[in-house]
């Protein structure tokens, strides 16, 4: 495919149509989904899924990775969407493990306690009142809040705070754990976390996005002075490339601080790396794990797709009717969801205990590559949700 050379603006022609994906498929898809669900429940009552599957067969690992609540999300969409208090006795039962790994302390240096309370103790007070998961995500909140860098305007993402190694050490998938301070401000009346979030959506903007709409997935702060030093990748091609599953954290995170602070620009960003990420899909709308490949023999991220639909869809929604950008998001999310239904997921092959295939957790590591993923899975699940209901995100 002929790469675009006006970066930020959406290339003609191809999101002007919408696929001929029906709701009756949205539903098949979902009822597969549940039934892999049910196939897992036995399995993983008293633990979670491998961040990454082994031949596209999830492990039972401990609360101890930043995955464990794409499993506990999945649970609650289930509730939520099925009525069945099986799934709501199964996510109740896993809140003790994350009320214990917040008390002890116990693998809480990084910043992806958003992404652990947001999905499985906020969703939980959502839906159902529950004040003790109130408290156990306002607990967490606060942890996340002492990963806040005053002078830096950031949030820590990973290690202790004085290791030299990550200090100052931006990333963008942060942007997806911002809400849960957003929600802690909201429910606890303490500014402080709005403030902290707000700052680190500001920093981000400024420096995890380059000129030209592409993406850093990491970028490095000074600390004490807060002056900007360099960006680097962790899982990307390279320094300079754009790492997909990065540049969907930032179609999906925006959108995600704009819908609590209101500001436009986060949305006018949004337009801009999301029509980078849309100018570089392959045929099947499924792209590579990195965007510099646009064809080719590479593998594919469908957890990278799965997340980006959610945030089209999220950037759809708070988009003016006037603007024809909105109506080629939701095109472009239905066509991407539709390659995923059709050619990505585990329906012919029965021996998986996941939902998508061709998933990379980790490429530069060897790591979850042409695998199944669980957050992809749970951000299938979201998306489904999102194109059948009016559903009001746990985020």
């Amino acid at each position: 495919m002929k790469q675009v050379i006006d970066e930020g603006i959406l290339a003609a022609g191809r999101y002007d149509d919408a696929p001929r994906l029906m709701k009756k498929r949205c539903e098949e898809a979902l009822s597969f989904i549940l039934g892999q669900i049910d196939r897992n429940l036995e399995t993983f009552i008293g633990t979670f899924p491998s961040e990454a599957s082994t031949g596209n067969v999830y492990r039972q690992v401990g609360n101890t990775e930043w995955t464990p609540a794409f499993w506990t999300g999945m649970l609650w969409l289930a509730y939520e969407t099925t009525g069945n208090e099986k799934y709501r006795q199964a996510a109740e039962k896993q809140l003790s493990s994350y009320k214990q790994r917040i008390e002890e302390r116990r693998y809480t240096n990084t910043h992806d306690l958003g992404f652990l309370y947001t999905l499985s103790c906020v969703s939980a007070y959502k839906l159902t009142g529950n004040e003790e998961a109130k408290q156990i995500a306002l607990d967490a909140a606060e942890l996340l809040y002492i990963r806040y860098l005053d002078q830096a305007g950031i949030i820590q993402a990973w290690g202790n705070l004085d290791d030299p190694r990550q200090r100052g050490r931006m990333i963008i998938d942060c942007l997806m754990n911002l809400p849960l301070l957003y929600w802690a401000s909201e429910e606890s009346g303490d500014r402080k976390f709005y403030d902290a979030a707000h700052s680190h959506v500001r920093m981000s903007a400024k420096y995890l996005i380059r000129e030209d709409a592409s993406s850093y997935h990491t970028y490095y702060m000074d600390a004490e002075t807060g002056d900007p030093k360099y960006g680097k990748t962790a899982q990307g091609y390279s320094d300079d490339s754009c790492w997909s599953r990065g540049q969907a954290w930032g179609i999906y995170g925006f959108p995600l601080s704009y819908r609590y602070t209101g500001e436009t620009e986060l949305l006018d960003l949004t337009t801009k790396i999301a029509n980078y990420f849309l100018n570089r899909l392959p045929e099947d709308f499924v792209c590579y794990w990195d965007l510099i490949f646009t064809e080719g023999p590479e593998e594919r991220d469908s957890s990278a797709a799965a997340i980006a639909v959610c945030g089209l869809l999220e950037a759809a929604a708070h988009l003016p009717l006037t603007e024809p950008l909105k109506r080629k998001y939701e095109n472009a999310a239905l066509k991407i969801l539709e390659s995923l239904i059709e050619n990505y997921m585990t329906t012919d092959v029965p021996e998986s205990n996941g939902i998508l295939l061709h998933a990379v957790y980790s490429k530069p590591g060897n790591n979850g590559v042409d695998e199944c993923c669980i957050w992809g899975d749970y951000y299938m699940h979201e998306a489904l949700v999102r194109v059948t209901r009016d559903w009001k995100p746990y985020w």
